[in-house]
């Protein structure tokens, strides 16, 4: 079983400001904002742009590669059906590290700003076409 680190879940902050625990006022704010940048209105929400503002936002918006051949074979058909030893090695996590964190909280702050970008340029086009 494959146990993601705790500091790799979800995201840290929003513009500076830790989020916390993700609710649904933040999911549809985000997905009102999907709509926009999607080129619809606040009030035009898919399904579709809720499903991606909850990926995004509990972290889960990387892609997941396919399983290997190893992978989908059942764990008990992997190894040596005679053990060498009766022992099992404790899985290793890695302590947290500070260059990671901040990493993260980098490249979620370039993620805000690409996000602040979209949503004004379509904001702007908008405005433009009215006139």
């Amino acid at each position: 079983m494959r146990h993601k680190p705790i500091e790799e879940e979800g995201r840290l902050s929003d513009r500076g400001e830790g989020i916390g625990t993700v609710t649904k006022d933040m999911v549809m704010k985000r997905a009102r904002e999907i709509a926009v940048i999607n080129g619809r209105s606040e009030r035009n929400i898919l399904d579709s742009d809720v499903d991606q503002a909850q990926r995004e936002l509990e972290g889960e918006d990387e892609i997941k590669p396919p399983l290997t051949a190893a992978e989908s074979v059942p764990e008990d058909k992997r190894w040596d059906p005679i053990p060498g030893s009766d022992g099992n090695q404790a899985p290793t996590v890695p302590a947290p590290d500070e260059q990671t964190f901040a990493e993260k909280i980098f490249d979620e702050g370039v993620a805000d700003a690409e996000h602040d970008q979209e949503i004004e340029a379509t904001r702007e086009a908008a405005r433009r076409d009215k006139q």
